[in-house]
C-alpha cells in the first residue's frame, strides 16, 4: 500500500495546472450532482406521482444525453474542450435549479430532458481535455484518480442529501417536500460554483493545423476508418453494459427505501460509502494493470463483482445488501477509468471527443430503454421479487458484456494514430 500511495503521490506532482483546475471543479459538480441524485426519486413521490414518473424522467434525462453526445463530441474536437465543458455546465446548472422548483409532470420531463443535454456537453469533454493534458504514461493514473475524485465528491453529496432532507424536516419543520426542494436548490448552487475552476482553465488548441479534409464529418469515416472500427467495438460493450446498469444504478435509493423501509439519511450513507469504496477500488486499479494488463484487469473487476450483485438481489438482510452493494459498486466501476485510457491511446488526438461520445452515448441508450423497464417490473412484482429479477437480468448482462470485451480487445489494437505520441504536459 506505501508503494501505491508513493506512485500516486509522485503521479500527481506531475499534473498540470489544467488539470489541477478541471478537478477541483469536476468536485463541485459531482457533489452537486450527488446531492441531486439521491434524493430527486424521493421529490417526484412527494409530488404524489407514482414510481412510473421516476422511469420516464431517468429515460428521458438519459436518451437527451444519448442523442446529444454524439454532435457533442463533434463540437468538441472542433472547438474545444473548455468551453463545451463551460456551456455545458452553465445549463445544466440552470436546468437543476428549474427542476428543484418544477412540479407539473411536463416540466419535470422539460427539465430531465435539459439536464440530459447539457450534461452531454461536459461527459464527452472531460476525458479528452485530461488526455490532451496528460502524458500517455500518466494516463491510467490520472483517469483513475478523476474517478476517484468523482466517487468522492459523489460521497460528500450523497451523505449532504440524504441527511440535509431530513435534518430541514425533523429539526427545522419544514414538510417532506420543501426539505426535499431545499435540498435540490442546495445541489444546483453547488453545480454553479464549479463554474469558477473552470473559468481558468487555459486551453491550447492542438487540431488548427488539420486540413479541412480531416476535420469535415462527410470525410472522417474514411480519414480515420481504423479509429471508426475501434471505437464501434468499444461501443457495443458499453451498450451492453449500459444496459445491465439502466435496470438497477438509477433506482439504488428506491430499492434500499422500498425493501428495508430506511431513512434518507441511511440511504444516503449507504451510496456514499459505495462512492468512497469505488474511490479506493480506482486507486488501486493502476496496480493491477500493471500485473495482468489493462484488459485482463477490466475482466477480472467486472467478474469479481457479479456474486456481489447476486447477493444484493435476493438478501432480505439489510447488512447483506450493503455489503453485496458496497463491493459490486467499487468492483465493476473500478475497470471504466482503465477502459478509458485503452480507448484515448488508441485512436486519433482529432476523434478522441467522438470516441468518448460514441461510448458515453450507447452506454446512456440503455438507461433510456431500460428504466421504464425496471420501474414496471417492480411495480408488478414488488419490492422484493421485482428487484431480485432486476438484479438478475443485469448480472446477466454484465457478464456478456465483460465477456465481449474479452474476445475482441484479448489481443493489441492496431491503430492509424498520428498524434498518440504528441501529448504534452501545458
Amino acid at each position: 500500500m506505501g508503494n501505491i500511495l508513493g506512485d500516486w503521490k509522485e503521479q500527481f506532482r506531475h499534473y498540470n495546472k489544467n488539470v489541477r483546475l478541471f478537478l477541483i471543479s469536476s468536485i463541485l459538480l459531482h457533489i452537486g450532482m450527488g446531492i441531486f441524485m439521491i434524493i430527486y426519486n424521493y421529490y417526484i413521490r412527494e409530488l404524489g406521482y407514482d414510481d412510473q414518473m421516476n422511469g420516464s424522467v431517468i429515460a428521458m434525462q438519459s436518451a437527451a444525453t444519448a442523442l446529444l453526445l454524439l454532435p457533442a463530441g463533434i463540437l468538441s474536437d472542433r472547438i474545444g474542450r473548455k468551453k463545451v465543458i463551460l456551456w455545458g455546465a452553465v445549463f445544466t446548472a440552470i436546468s437543476l435549479l428549474l427542476r428543484a422548483t418544477l412540479s407539473f409532470d411536463v416540466l419535470l420531463l422539460s427539465g430531465a430532458f435539459m439536464t440530459g443535454m447539457f450534461m452531454a456537453f461536459i461527459q464527452v469533454s472531460s476525458i479528452p481535455l485530461l488526455a490532451e493534458n496528460s502524458t500517455e504514461k500518466q494516463r491510467v493514473h490520472l483517469f483513475s484518480f478523476n474517478f476517484a475524485m468523482i466517487m468522492v465528491a459523489n460521497v460528500i453529496g450523497n451523505t449532504l442529501g440524504g441527511s440535509l432532507s431530513d435534518f430541514f424536516q425533523v429539526f427545522i419543520g419544514l414538510s417532506g417536500l420543501w426539505s426535499i426542494r431545499v435540498t435540490l436548490i442546495i445541489g444546483a448552487l453547488f453545480f454553479f460554483s464549479a463554474l469558477i475552476p473552470m473559468l481558468k482553465i487555459r486551453e491550447e488548441r492542438k487540431l488548427e493545423s488539420k486540413t479541412m479534409q480531416d476535420r469535415s464529418f462527410k470525410k472522417l469515416f474514411k480519414t480515420h476508418r481504423t479509429g471508426i472500427k475501434i471505437i464501434l467495438l468499444f461501443a457495443v460493450a458499453q451498450i451492453i453494459i449500459g444496459f445491465g446498469s439502466g435496470l438497477v444504478i438509477p433506482y439504488l435509493n428506491l430499492y434500499f427505501v422500498d425493501r428495508f423501509e430506511v431513512s434518507h439519511t441511511l440511504v444516503g450513507l449507504i451510496l456514499s460509502s459505495g462512492q468512497a469504496m469505488t474511490a479506493v477500488a480506482l486507486m488501486i486499479g493502476p496496480a493491477v494493470v500493471r500485473k495482468v494488463g489493462e484488459v485482463r484487469a477490466v475482466v477480472i473487476l467486472q467478474l469479481l463483482s457479479i456474486p456481489f450483485l447476486l447477493i444484493t438481489a435476493f438478501t432480505e438482510t439489510l447488512w447483506l445488501a450493503v455489503f453485496g452493494f458496497l463491493f459490486r459498486q467499487a468492483l465493476m466501476n473500478a475497470g471504466n477509468p482503465i477502459q478509458m485510457s485503452l480507448m484515448m491511446r488508441s485512436v486519433d488526438d482529432s476523434i478522441k471527443g467522438l470516441a468518448n461520445s460514441v461510448g458515453q452515448a450507447v452506454f446512456q441508450l440503455g438507461w433510456a430503454v431500460m428504466g421504464p423497464v425496471s420501474t414496471t417490473i417492480v411495480m408488478v412484482h414488488g419490492a422484493y421479487s421485482g428487484y431480485a429479477i432486476v438484479f438478475s437480468i443485469t448480472a446477466g448482462l454484465y457478464v456478456v458484456g465483460t465477456i465481449y470485451f474479452f474476445l475482441v480487445f484479448r489481443k493489441p489494437l492496431k491503430t492509424n494514430q498520428k498524434n498518440s505520441q504528441k501529448s504534452q504536459i501545458g
